[in-house]
């Protein structure tokens, strides 16, 4: 549908894993200013827009891939380690907005069984609890990403620079996502993987017992 010309700019990704007795399962999105771009269901995942050609979207695919075979395998191992028998939903939503008056946000908010679990906080790069402090689970996960550039000076600079390219990009268009946006847009995605894979060790180490 059109957008209101007060309405911001978006571009945002979706990532959804449930998991249950070591399987894992995958759907997730991104779009950009509200229109589907990429698409992933189980182990597979689509480019819905023709943003980059076949040879480059195949590389990209591919580390996607990987990662998603990288997280089965870390969960499996937990499993062996610290076996549970209840389903956990892990979603995270991350993305950026630019207004029409020029101000700007960006976000990663992380919900674990459907409750605030951790968000981070673009501005200095640090991940902030939002579970109970006598629950280890958050405070180890957030422990975790904080050690890595990927999960913190990586994602704020993805969240505070590349993502709103895209969107100045996306303003200027006559019709068409502009060509600068191509390999951001992929970037972000694999970064919202990362970010994930980094989460699992904290989540999964510490369910079912002490960290």
């Amino acid at each position: 549908c059109p957008t209101s010309p007060a309405a911001p700019l978006a571009f945002t990704m979706l990532q959804l894993t449930r998991v249950y007795m070591g399987n894992s399962m995958f759907r997730g999105n991104a779009s950009l200013n509200g229109q589907l771009s990429h698409l992933l269901e189980e182990d597979n995942v689509t480019q819905v827009l023709p943003l980059e050609p076949p040879d480059a979207w195949a590389r990209r695919q591919e580390l996607v891939i990987t990662y998603l075979r990288n997280f089965r395998q870390l969960v499996q191992l937990f499993n062996k380690e610290r076996p549970t028998k209840f389903t956990q939903h892990l979603c995270c939503h991350l993305g950026c907005r630019l207004y029409p008056n020029g101000t700007a946000q960006s976000f990663y908010e992380v919900t674990l069984n459907r409750t605030a679990f951790l968000s981070f906080h673009v501005p200095n790069a640090t991940w902030e609890r939002h579970w109970p402090s006598d629950l280890p689970v958050a405070a180890f996960a957030q422990e975790q990403l904080m050690k890595y550039p990927i999960t913190t000076q990586d994602l704020q600079y993805f969240l505070n620079t590349t993502c709103f390219s895209i969107l100045q990009a996306q303003s200027a268009r006559t019709g068409k996502v502009s060509g600068r946006s191509h390999t951001p847009l992929v970037l972000g995605l694999v970064l919202g993987s990362l970010v994930l894979l980094g989460m699992a060790l904290g989540i999964f180490l510490c369910t079912g017992g002490s960290c």
